[in-house]
């Protein structure tokens, strides 16, 4: 194998998908995952240990920012508006997913929990790669919907881990350490950024990879995800990223440049086309009873806290995507022989068609309109929702 053509064909297609991305207005992320299924259907574009290492830690460090954007001030303020959206984003969907396999699909019961879990998702990595683009991120309406979204998805790993993890002392040593790290960092960072901060050599950056790998690592031997101390560890460093934003910046051009192309890439070469066509009833099935437990939970929620109409729908489309949590629930489900390889491209196809279908639709017809004000706010136009710069 040529190390250096395999990694020119992905970055090459990375590049074709942004090339694409650029000329139709649709987001980058959605054009890489529907690239990645051209390649590995047509191309034979093929995964292999590299390019799972760059995928996962482009999943981990796009979450960690997802984490990072969250304004503390706005979490807390909106606190009941989106543990009350994600909740249900979690709840209604992982409901309805596991009756329809369980009673209707005669899924065993693993299986069925298995699809549940997969369907119940909310990606981050998608949300936040759109809020990017669109600088939806610097809105209120925006962070909301970040925090939303990581609340749904702390719902599905927790359903992971009660019904199927380990319980050793791996565990709580993963619990321990992740407590400690999530108490110290805040404290220990300012004063680091400070001393080393700034140099040539990125020490503050390899800092902060150094913090999400290991906790990533501790996390897989306890057999959770490694994405979910990301998000965590971004959430407690967000009110130092409010004041480090070009820290953050450099994080994140490297992710968009480099890491995240091979995750969304990924994402769609696990999409086989001939499977999908053997089940596409029951794919279109679970794909509209997610999307209907997901509006049936979020969409009423959005009237009740007087989201104008436009904003409403855009929120409930969002929070309806899947993809990170998905892939990882199904693989994991697959890879302990808790679903077969066609149960698992179902749910594959399902996750995947999920985050792109929606997104799609919100970002074609229901965006918010978002322009610059003055002393450094952003206002969404649909309803004016203010974030100052702290």
């Amino acid at each position: 194998m040529n190390t250096w053509l395999v990694a020119a064909t992905w970055i090459g297609l990375a590049l074709a998908a942004g090339l694409i991305s650029v000329r139709t207005g649709i987001s980058v992320a959605m054009v890489e995952i529907m690239v990645g299924v051209i390649g590995g259907n047509y191309l034979g574009l093929e995964v292999n240990t590299w390019v799972n290492f760059l995928a996962g830690l482009g999943a981990i460090v796009l979450t960690f920012l997802a984490g990072a954007e969250v304004d503390p001030a706005v979490l807390k303020s909106k606190f009941k508006e989106s543990v009350s959206l994600g909740f249900v984003s979690f709840l209604f969907p992982f409901l309805g997913a596991f009756a329809y396999a369980y009673y209707v699909a005669g899924w065993d019961l693993q299986a069925a929990q298995i699809a549940g879990i997969a369907l119940s998702t909310t990606s981050v990595a998608i949300v936040y790669a759109v809020m990017v683009e669109t600088r939806l991120n610097e809105t209120e309406l925006g962070q909301i919907i970040l925090a939303a979204c990581f609340i749904t998805d702390l719902g599905t790993v927790l359903a992971l881990g009660i019904l199927f993890a380990n319980y050793d002392y791996w565990m709580l040593i993963f619990i321990a350490a992740t407590a400690v790290v999530l108490f110290l960092m805040p404290k220990i960072t300012p004063a680091f950024q400070e001393r080393f901060g700034r140099q040539v050599s990125q020490i503050e950056v390899k800092y902060v990879l150094f913090a999400l790998l290991l906790l990533g690592g501790l996390a897989n031997k306890a057999n959770s995800e490694a994405v979910l101390p990301a998000y965590l560890l971004g959430l407690a460093l967000a009110g130092f990223f409010q004041r480090e934003k070009e820290l953050l910046q450099r994080i994140r051009a490297a992710a968009f440049a480099f890491l995240t192309p091979f995750y969304f890439l990924k994402a769609g070469l696990y999409v086989s086309l001939p499977a999908v066509a053997g089940s596409l009833g029951l794919i279109l099935i679970l794909l509209a009873v997610k999307m209907a437990a997901k509006f049936a939970g979020v969409w009423p929620l959005t009237w009740l806290f007087r989201y104008n109409p436009r904003e409403g729908m855009y929120t409930t489309l969002l929070m309806s995507t899947g993809l990170t949590f998905g892939t990882i629930s199904a693989l994991f489900g697959l890879s302990h022989n808790f679903i077969n390889q066609q149960q698992y491209t179902v749910l594959v196809t399902v996750v995947i068609a999920s985050g792109v279908i929606p997104t799609i639709i919100a970002q074609a017809f229901f965006r918010p309109r978002v322009e610059p004000s003055g002393a450094g706010e952003t206002v969404s136009l649909s309803e004016s929702r203010p974030v100052p710069e702290k």
